[in-house]
């Protein structure tokens, strides 16, 4: 059964959007894979102002995501891999949203928004790194047809992650 997409919309994120990351992302359950505690507000102002040069030099960025109200309900989108670890050179697709909207498609719509808007630029193909315990975002994976290309222990938290790879 196919369930229809949810209404929702992605944008440049603004310097005001920092604050709601900040606020969303405030919530444990939200941080579990992201070593579980929300970060400084200045992490989230720097994100932000990030994301806009990312859009401006790429073409694509970590979007914000709004629902159909036009609050930020969390970010999605892409941006190229910069640890010095991991699939160097590539561009990793990503999202996270604010516990209150789980479970309702706004990941999967924003990510085959995403998957559209980098196959028009011409990326030739995207990347997933993943928390090896995060069923939900593996299950993203899944629905955007993603494969798993890799197994991984991550240099700081040394828990098992997941690279999964789609070909654009």
């Amino acid at each position: 059964m196919n369930r229809a997409l949810p209404e929702m919309r992605l944008r440049v994120p603004t310097h005001e959007d920092a604050f709601a990351w900040h606020r969303i992302f405030a919530d444990p359950d939200v941080m579990e894979f992201q070593g579980g505690k929300a970060a400084e507000l200045s992490v989230y102002e720097e994100l932000t102002a990030r994301q806009r040069r990312h859009d401006a030099e790429y073409g694509f960025c970590l979007w914000s995501v709004l629902g159909p109200s036009g609050e930020v309900v969390g970010f999605t989108g892409a941006q190229p891999w910069e640890r010095p670890w991991g699939p160097a050179g590539e561009i990793e697709i990503g999202w996270r949203l604010g516990r209150a909207h789980w479970g309702h498609g706004y990941v999967t719509a924003a990510a085959h928004q995403t998957l559209e808007r980098l196959r028009a630029l011409g990326v030739p193909s995207v990347v997933a790194m993943i928390d090896a315990r995060n069923a939900r975002s593996i299950a993203v994976t899944r629905r955007l047809g993603m494969s798993l290309a890799e197994v991984f222990t991550t240099p700081q938290s040394q828990r098992q992650g997941h690279c999964y790879r789609l070909d654009l």
